[in-house]
């Protein structure tokens, strides 16, 4: 199968960079463009627009590393890929991404959340599983 546009959301985690180096790897298989997004999450109760600045200027620091590992893989397997940090809410804004880049690949990380944790409402992986319209490649 040929993917033309694969997206992987990644979190800095080490599940999330499993993730992107088979999303590298199949990149290059397909030739297909790779696009990267890192969600921030909004505080929940952001009540001034100055919590949502401070919260993008977070994000553009807290992700600098997970950008800078990302650019040197992609580098040394000889492939482009374009990062786009945002900030809001990690399933809904991933998903909406996905969609609006017409992705035909979503790869992304198993989180870490604990098993009773899981059990009770389900992990992002599985919500983005549900929600999403391109084929999602869940990575351990």
């Amino acid at each position: 199968m040929m993917f033309k546009t694969i997206l992987n959301a990644n979190d800095g985690s080490e599940p999330a960079f499993r993730a992107f180096a088979l999303a590298l790897e199949l990149a290059k298989q397909n030739q297909s463009a790779l696009h990267m997004i890192c969600v921030e999450e909004l505080p929940n109760l952001a009540d001034f627009i100055e919590e949502v600045k401070d919260a993008a200027a977070l994000a553009e620091r807290r992700f600098e590393v997970v950008r800078r590992r990302a650019l040197d893989q992609a580098a040394a397997a000889d492939v482009s890929v374009q990062i786009h940090v945002v900030v809001g809410h990690p399933v809904r804004d991933i998903v909406q991404f996905a969609n609006d880049l017409k992705a035909e690949l979503l790869v992304i990380g198993a989180t870490g959340h604990s098993a009773f944790y899981e059990r009770m409402i389900g992990s992002r992986a599985d919500r983005i599983m549900q929600l999403a319209s391109c084929p999602v490649m869940v990575v351990k």
